[in-house]
């Protein structure tokens, strides 16, 4: 098994739902962590609860993407894994597409990904070797109605990151893909859950699943998981 002590991970969107568990199961363990959000007093707040570090920044912007990943780095003393979590949702029929919000969906869950990505690869090389997870979604393996937008923009991280596996696994870099279904958090500006349902799955139910695929030996990694409630009905 890999220890996650002392590894270095910067998790994007990490200051509420997915991110934050995430976040929060690696610092348990003994990781070093660094989280972005867009809202800074927000990050910083869950920083301190979490026993993180912050960087108010948005995935979105190609200049937040560099400078989020120099300051993790800085912080962190250099990087042994990202995780690509920040994703936002639109949701409408084909016909009421709006141009803007599909190219603002692209640009936090694709273009993102791929400027952080690219941003990070130097400094795992020069770790030996790392992880990238990019966390996707159900919707990225299935479209369905009204999600045109959404579900397009997982695809594309599907398919981004098979060709990363390609590409960097000669660099010892494992690259994972994270495919939830429906977690109950305050994605795409609901306001969070005030009862959570037993049977529904939670976020931390998805970070759990990052743990598991991160410690492996580093001999093997796990391409792809999916994970499912078992009994929501």
């Amino acid at each position: 098994m890999t220890e996650l002590r002392d590894r270095r991970y910067l998790v994007t969107g990490g200051s509420r739902g997915i991110g934050r568990a995430i976040a929060e199961a690696l610092s348990s363990r003994g990781a070093r962590v660094v989280i972005t959000g867009r809202d800074a007093s927000v990050a910083e707040r869950t920083a301190k609860e979490i026993g993180a570090h912050a960087v108010a920044a948005d995935v979105g912007e190609e200049t937040d993407c560099v400078r989020s990943v120099r300051e993790a780095a800085d912080a962190l003393g250099g990087l042994d894994g990202l995780v690509n979590n920040a994703g936002i949702g639109e949701f409408m029929p084909v016909e009421k597409l709006d141009a803007d919000k599909f190219r603002r969906v692209f640009a936090v869950n694709v273009l993102g990904p791929a400027i952080m990505t690219r941003e990070v690869i130097p400094h795992l090389r020069k770790a030996g070797g790392g992880d990238i997870v990019n966390i996707s979604s159900t919707s990225g393996l299935k479209g369905g109605k009204n999600s045109t937008i959404y579900s397009s923009s997982k695809f594309a991280l599907r398919s981004m990151t098979e060709s990363w596996q390609a590409e960097l696994r000669p660099d010892d870099i494992r690259v994972i893909l994270v495919n939830p279904s429906y977690v109950q958090t305050e994605f795409g500006g609901a306001p969070a859950p005030t009862e959570l349902k037993p049977k529904f799955l939670r976020a931390e139910d998805i970070a759990h699943a990052v743990v598991g695929v991160l410690t492996m030996e580093r001999r093997g990694f796990v391409p792809e998981v999916t994970v499912f409630a078992t009994n929501p009905f």
